[in-house]
């Protein structure tokens, strides 16, 4: 019955169907482009038809930017070991307050809730239930209130540099990538940061970052974090980053065509190292990312990315992804197709596991102005700890309200 409903439901939201690829709006945010589609002060830029008015003038008179979302995603496979569905939300507040003129500097902050419907979230639905190492619309597990975001954000050489510090989500400048944003895009961790290879720290951890332009089309972005942030208790963070000494440090060497089009127009390469974390007993580890993407005709974007990781806890050792984002021209949506060869990391999982290939196909649609719609379909071939299977489809639906 569950299967009939999931399958109903995608096929009358097919026969909608968004993803905007469009520019930041620099005017009402400020940025100058660092950073993935997650970022605080992105993700307002995307939002900012909704309110629109009332937000420019609490902009103009205070500096305060604020906005926020309500997100539900519903995962099902048609094999599984037990449960056959994961589901959860997530409430989201999140804003900037420029403390210094013209948006020089600002305090950058995002609050979350995060919950499971039912007893399977999604974070949980791939490893525990479908035993594909990868994970299905990470952020959404049973986490409850966190801090994901609070950081105080200062630009430099008249915008071309941006430093943060604070409590970051690296996932927000790290191998940053247009298509990456599980609200918006790509459900499958395959495609998003790192393409699963990176060993990535806790998010809500306390750290520090910093982007440049080096010149017209060259930018670098490096930043170092504690490793064992606690969202639901951020400020310990700081104690831990002075005294464990268990740190994730990244750098970023990327071209793109302009400092505008950062996170469209990108061509990158990233390297990682992680300590060792004791209490946790992952092992250190280090590795590389790359990225290709470009924004063709305002409505086509091709991307190639891929990883390598050697230990650090990650979920694969060996990854590459391809695919596209497609602006529909006469519907208002976006379509996504991907498509993923991993390796399963042999320290993390164990030795000897098959590849996996996931090919993922997505769509997203206004219902209105702040309520859209996503229509996920995947297909897992050689889940590498469920032997038992070759094949499982997923069929997976998201709802996204901002406000």
């Amino acid at each position: 019955m569950r299967l009939i409903i999931v399958i109903a439901t995608s096929l009358l939201f097919l026969s909608t169907l968004p993803l905007r690829l469009e520019a930041q709006d620099e005017e009402v945010t400020g940025t100058p482009g660092f950073g993935g589609p997650n970022v605080v002060e992105n993700q307002i830029s995307d939002d900012a038809d909704a309110f629109v008015d009332w937000k420019t003038r609490l902009k103009s008179e205070f500096g305060l930017t604020i906005s926020g979302d309500y997100t539900g995603v519903l995962l099902y496979a048609n094999e599984t070991v037990s449960d056959s569905t994961g589901a959860g939300g997530i409430a989201r507040v999140y804003g900037t307050w420029d403390l210094m003129d013209q948006g020089v500097g600002a305090l950058v902050w995002k609050f979350e809730h995060r919950h499971a419907y039912g007893d399977t979230s999604p974070f949980d639905f791939s490893l525990g239930q479908m035993g594909y190492v990868g994970l299905q619309e990470p952020p959404f597990n049973d986490s409850d209130f966190r801090t994901q975001n609070l950081y105080w954000r200062q630009r430099l050489n008249g915008g071309r540099s941006v430093l943060i510090a604070g409590v970051l989500d690296v996932t927000d400048y790290v191998d940053a990538f247009a298509l990456a944003s599980p609200w918006l895009h790509f459900m499958n961790f395959a495609f998003s940061t790192g393409s699963a290879t990176i060993g990535l720290p806790n998010d809500g951890a306390v750290g520090v970052a910093y982007g440049s332009m080096l010149n017209d089309r060259l930018y670098m972005i490096a930043g170092i974090t504690d490793t064992n942030g606690d969202p639901g208790d951020p400020f310990e963070g700081f104690d831990n980053f002075f005294s464990d000494n268990e740190y994730f440090k990244s750098v970023e060497i990327g071209w793109t065509s302009s400092r505008e089009r950062i996170i469209f127009d990108n061509t990158h390469i990233t390297f990682w190292h992680k300590d060792r974390q004791d209490a946790a007993g992952v092992p250190d580890g280090w590795g590389f990312a790359f990225s290709y993407s470009r924004y063709l005709n305002d409505n086509l974007m091709p991307f190639v990315r891929g990883g390598y990781a050697d230990d650090g806890g990650s979920l694969l050792q060996k990854s590459v992804s391809a695919g596209f984002g497609f602006q529909l021209q006469n519907y208002p949506g976006l379509l996504g197709v991907g498509l993923n060869w991993g390796e399963p990391n042999e320290t993390t999982f164990a030795p000897g596991l098959s590849d996996q290939l996931a090919l993922e196909v997505f769509y997203r649609f206004p219902l209105q102005d702040r309520i859209a719609i996503t229509a996920d379909t995947q297909l897992i071939k050689d889940p590498a700890l469920n032997p038992a299977e070759s094949t499982i489809w997923m069929f997976n639906v998201r709802a996204r309200f901002t406000f």
